[in-house]
């Protein structure tokens, strides 16, 4: 919709935008013609929660900035149904100890409204005059009693000052600006003292319950920290006395030492074994050698022998001094037994002296030397046979030790890992149970809110609001008949202005004519016609100016979908113009009545046809009239057919074919849907012609400065006739 259009439909709807506005601001000033005084009262509370110092705030490092959901947590608290019905049972139970009223707790007023709401009766039933608590009590549970009473029915009434619907609603709560520090409270009531009191009644509800909540909250953290703390330590002493009693069942000082020390032993004691074996081995292929060159000499048999027997002695000698040694023997015993081998190692030396001396020939080998050697490798062979017995037998308690040892590392690594788990949890709940403690000492210290300005007593009440309500039914009224006249605009299919029969055609509009009730006057109308007339005469000069294919005279067509368009008027229009250029025209129109007949009057001539029902094969305008006319088509300047309605009659495409331009009717009152555009379609495929198209009754608020701008028309014997054909067709 342009801003003309909606300045026209403004001009349309004058009288709505007058009389509604008027009927809504006239309701709104009845409306509030009893308007009660209403009376604010203000508070503000410093809750700090944006920027107060508290416990965690060193902890933290910084402030911690929990304004947005904690102020909004307040407010919810404060709006709750709980809070205010406390505020009411509080402020009900002051009303109801005053025994007349007064300015500064109730006023005449609302001491009246409590007396008929209260029965005397049933007052006298409460513990009015005893100890205020329990009355507060008496009122509580008379309000959440199943059964119906006075108190119930007052505080869950709407309209009543005690009910939490009405406190929700009036109760307001926010955060000053630039700040969430400061909580501003505001209430209105009808009575200044009420609205003061309930005020103080609101932020003593809500410090109570707000602190209970936090405090509330941190119980039940620091006792589930507390009884995790607790399972923890339990399963921390467990664990440590799972590891004390594995190193007392195995006289384990230290695992991992005992362990890498036995490792590095057995290594030790294996290579000594085997070295001494190397050792053993060597001697004895020396002493088989030596034995082999001896036992050739049967002559020193007997010193040999004699010589073995002590070898024997001073080996058992040796070997018991060895194991004495190994198993840490007293020094007496070991004293005992070197004197022994001494002793030993002495007859040995003896026999051998002799055996020397036997086997000392000229023919053989020193015996002495042999001897020597002998003994020698005899004396290391049974030491290290000793000594190989010995570490076979440490090495046998080692594998038993390691054997021992190789499931008790696992078992020790598990009681480790358990202890090391159950530490690192109970350190972890410990802090945890500390920041919990610290959090609830915080809020214990900081979850009361101070009261920086208390509850005012209004002294004047608030400004009326009759006049703003006034001016907001002006404003209701005038958007109703912006709406009404919206509604109408969109659901009227009818065409009612240029741009919407331009927009729903898809063509131009040549020419509009207004609605002339008198062609002989001289308004506005009239002017605005006559000037529309001259601009469609020019247009369509213009037009046939541009057909050069056609014969001579051009056929101009007017044809219209439906019938009552306004054919007829437009056509007598555009023959006043031609015979005033002195024109002939030829005016062929349809029959109506059946009583036409041929008329003759200043070079125009009227001349009705009959609609045949082969009207669509009609080829020219001598098959379309009379042939009692004689119809010469060369006699005439131009030749106007007006067409019957499309929506009724055939098409005589035949004719069109030969018409020169065409003109499309349409009354700005009728609508255009899908026959016409269908209809219009054909009719452009058939003529393949120019077609001016010509709006016809459209409101005089659309003519503008035409009219205005337009010579006044003159005076002629067709004016009659033109308003009897527009009304006839």
């Amino acid at each position: 919709m342009s801003i003309s259009v909606f300045l026209r439909l403004l001009r349309q709807h004058l009288l709505w935008f007058a009389l509604i506005p008027c009927l809504t601001a006239a309701t709104a000033f009845y409306v509030t013609r009893n308007e009660l005084k209403i009376y604010k009262s203000q508070t503000s509370l410093y809750t700090g929660l944006a920027s107060g110092y508290s416990l965690m705030t060193d902890r933290m490092g910084a402030v911690m900035d929990r304004s947005v959901s904690a102020f909004d947590n307040l407010l919810s608290t404060l709006g709750s149904k709980e809070t205010l019905l406390q505020v009411g049972v509080n402020l009900l139970a002051d009303h109801l100890e005053l025994a007349h009223p007064d300015s500064m707790v109730l006023g005449w007023n609302g001491f009246y409204d409590l007396q008929k709401a209260v029965p005397a009766s049933f007052r006298a039933e409460l513990p009015i005059y005893g100890d205020p608590k329990v009355l507060r009590r008496a009122l509580d549970s008379l309000v959440r009693s199943p059964t119906p009473n006075p108190i119930k029915t007052l505080v869950l009434q709407e309209n009543s000052i005690y009910s939490f619907r009405l406190l929700s609603e009036k109760i307001k709560g926010s955060a000053r600006k630039n700040t969430n520090d400061v909580l501003l409270m505001e209430y209105e009531a009808n009575d200044p003292a009420v609205a003061q009191q309930t005020l103080k009644y609101a932020i003593d509800v809500l410090n109570k319950r707000n602190s209970y909540f936090k405090t509330s909250e941190t119980d039940s953290v620091v006792s589930y920290y507390e009884g995790r703390l607790k399972r923890a330590k339990e399963a921390l002493d467990r664990a440590e006395g799972n590891l004390r009693a594995f190193n007392t069942n195995h006289n384990v000082l230290d695992y991992d030492e005992e362990a890498r020390n036995m490792a590095t032993s057995r290594e030790a004691l294996t290579n000594e074994y085997n070295q001494e074996l190397m050792r053993k081995n060597a001697a004895k292929a020396s002493l088989d050698a030596l034995n082999k060159r001896m036992g050739q000499q049967s002559s020193i048999r007997s010193a040999n022998t004699d010589l073995n027997e002590k070898q024997r002695k001073l080996a058992e000698a040796e070997n018991q001094l060895s194991n004495a040694r190994a198993y840490g023997q007293p020094k007496t015993v070991l004293t005992r037994l070197q004197a022994a081998v001494a002793a030993a190692q002495e007859d040995l030396k003896a026999s051998a002296q002799d055996y020397d001396a036997t086997t000392n020939a000229s023919d053989a080998l020193p015996q002495q030397t042999l001897a020597a050697d002998r003994l020698a490798k005899s004396l290391e062979y049974e030491e290290s046979s000793s000594k190989l017995e010995l570490y076979q037998k440490r090495i046998g308690e080692y594998k038993a030790k390691t054997s021992e040892y190789e499931p008790l590392g696992s078992q020790l690594r598990q009681l480790e890992r358990d202890l090391s788990v159950a530490e690192k949890e109970y350190f972890a709940l410990l802090q945890q149970v500390d920041q919990s403690r610290t959090r609830q000492q915080d809020v214990a210290v900081g979850g009361k809110l101070d009261v920086l300005d208390a509850p005012d007593f209004p002294l004047e009440p608030q400004p009326s609001k009759r006049k703003q309500l006034v001016i907001v039914g002006i404003g209701v009224g005038i958007f109703l008949a912006l709406l009404l006249m919206a509604l109408r605009f969109w659901l009227d299919k009818r065409i009612q202005s240029p741009e919407q029969a331009e927009a729903l055609i898809g063509r131009p509009i040549t020419a509009f004519f207004p609605t002339v009730t008198n062609p002989l006057s001289t308004g506005r109308a009239n002017r605005a016609a006559t000037s529309m007339f001259e601009q469609l005469f020019n247009a369509l000069n213009i037009e046939i100016a541009q057909v050069t294919a056609k014969p001579f005279p051009p056929v101009i067509n007017l044809f219209s979908m439906q019938p009552k368009q306004g054919k007829s008027w437009v056509a007598h229009g555009l023959v006043r113009l031609y015979t005033a250029a002195d024109h002939r025209v030829a005016y062929c129109y349809p029959r109506h009545t059946g009583s036409e007949v041929r008329e003759f009057e200043r070079n125009v001539s009227y001349l009705p046809y009959t609609v045949q029902p082969d009207f669509m094969n009609v080829t020219s305008i001598d098959y379309l009239l009379d042939h009692s006319y004689d119809f010469d088509a060369a006699q005439f300047d131009r030749i106007i057919v007006e067409l019957p309605a499309l929506a009724n009659n055939q098409m005589p495409v035949y004719l069109l074919k030969n018409s020169a331009l065409s003109l499309l009717i349409i009354d700005a009152n009728s609508s255009w849907a899908r026959a016409e555009k269908q209809l219009l379609s054909l009719y452009e495929r058939v003529t393949q012609q120019p077609i001016l198209t010509v709006l016809n009754r459209v409101g005089n608020n659309y003519i503008g400065d035409v009219g205005a701008a337009a010579p006044e028309p003159k005076q002629d014997s067709n004016g009659p006739r033109l308003q009897a054909q527009r009304t006839s067709r």
